[in-house]
């Protein structure tokens, strides 16, 4: 059953977008799934992907198999027909090949392309690739991850045949309310390799060195390309590490500048594995760390106490003429037997009360609202918004 589903504030000016973090269906998703890969990893502890599904399995029970591809989603389905969002955006941390060449790194996600259906069976309108897990099957993977997505007709971006490809936004038209236009970027800090920066060359990822000003300066002048006027535009970065809560002073200095600079309507950060702060700047929201929204980690010990297992799904509304954030309402999903169930209420409590210490230094509170979380915030005319 589905939360009570709040009106989209200001009625038809508002588009309603799904954001969330890193969906990562390869390894021992994609081992449930109807067509997957060959389950051989070349990580130091575990050589199958079938070992994930165990280890899922012992802490929760057995899996059915194989599951369709609905099954992933579990109760997060009912929640996107219930919000009905114009548009739903993902960062995608999966190649999307059967490619065995893999890189050389610790670990190495690939998710099948006929099982990559669940992009669509999610209803997916946009992946981010500009992160540290699309090249893990080299590019020969990274090519066949863009005709996946192709073939499916998920755009994308942050991630392209050279750099002019992989700095290209991606367009969603929204039926009388303009275009969400999203630029995705990668940084080093998140585990993504230098060398696999895109060139003129070579394919490769939206890498930006650091968070210097000339870095800022390029994002800048790419999302200035990118959108026009009356475009929301969404910036997608996978930046910083895996645990912890601390958002920089750079972090934050660099989203400002997005917004203020760069006009961008929505900062949309992850890489962490847990939900980080929000922050509503200038009536923008920046999302520091949306956390994972999917993965195989289930049965796997430590950082515990961040609570890894826990979901957030973001539906943020935004004034189309003016791109401002009018409302956000966050719906918390916990994840077991790899699919996505309704989280506990205290498990829902214990999101609101983490997520409104961490946002509240920035002057976002969080409450629990009918099973779900909502923000309010101080809006720059000095008026109070919420939902």
């Amino acid at each position: 059953m589905s939360l009570a589903t709040p009106p989209r504030s200001d009625g038809a000016r508002a588009v309603r977008l799904f954001l969330c973090g890193d969906v990562m269906i390869g390894r021992g998703v994609d081992q449930i799934l109807p067509a997957p890969c060959p389950p051989k990893l070349y990580e130091e502890y575990v050589s199958s992907a079938e070992d994930y599904v165990r280890l899922a399995e012992a802490a929760s029970g057995q899996i059915p198999r194989p599951v369709d591809f609905f099954y992933v989603w579990g109760e997060a389905l009912a929640e996107l027909r219930a919000q009905a969002p114009d548009a739903s955006i993902v960062n995608l941390e999966t190649s999307v090949t059967r490619s065995e060449t893999a890189e050389r790194k610790a670990i190495n996600y690939r998710v099948s392309p006929q099982n990559a259906e669940c992009l669509r069976a999610a209803g997916i309108d946009c992946c981010a690739l500009a992160n540290n897990h699309v090249l893990d099957w080299g590019p020969s993977g990274l090519s066949d991850t863009f005709d996946a997505l192709a073939r499916l007709g998920v755009a994308f971006a942050g991630a392209g045949r050279t750099i002019d490809d992989a700095q290209r936004p991606a367009i969603l038209d929204i039926p009388r309310n303009g275009r969400v236009v999203v630029l995705s970027f990668a940084l080093p800090d998140s585990g993504t390799p230098f060398d696999w920066a895109a060139t003129r060359t070579s394919a490769g990822v939206n890498l930006l060195r650091d968070l210097s000003p000339a870095s800022a300066c390029l994002a800048r002048d790419l999302a200035r390309k990118a959108a026009r006027p009356g475009d929301i535009l969404v910036v997608s970065i996978h930046w910083g590490a895996n645990w912890g809560y601390r958002i920089s002073n750079a972090q934050r200095r660099f989203a400002h500048w997005l917004i203020e600079e760069g006009g961008a309507s929505v900062v949309h950060g992850h890489s962490s594995h847990h939900p980080k702060g929000v922050e509503v700047y200038r009536n923008r929201l920046v999302l520091y760390g949306c956390g994972d929204f999917l993965n195989d980690y289930e049965g796997i010990s430590g950082f515990e106490s961040y609570r890894g297992d826990l979901s957030l799904m973001y539906f943020a509304d935004i004034d189309a003429a003016s791109g401002d954030l009018l409302q956000l309402r966050l719906v918390p999903l916990h994840m077991r037997r790899m699919r996505l169930e309704r989280a506990s209420s205290a498990d829902v409590e214990w999101l609101a009360l983490m997520l409104d210490r961490e946002s509240a230094p920035f002057g976002v509170r969080v409450r629990q609202a009918d099973g779900a979380l909502s923000a309010s915030w101080s809006s720059g005319d000095g008026t109070s918004r919420r939902w």
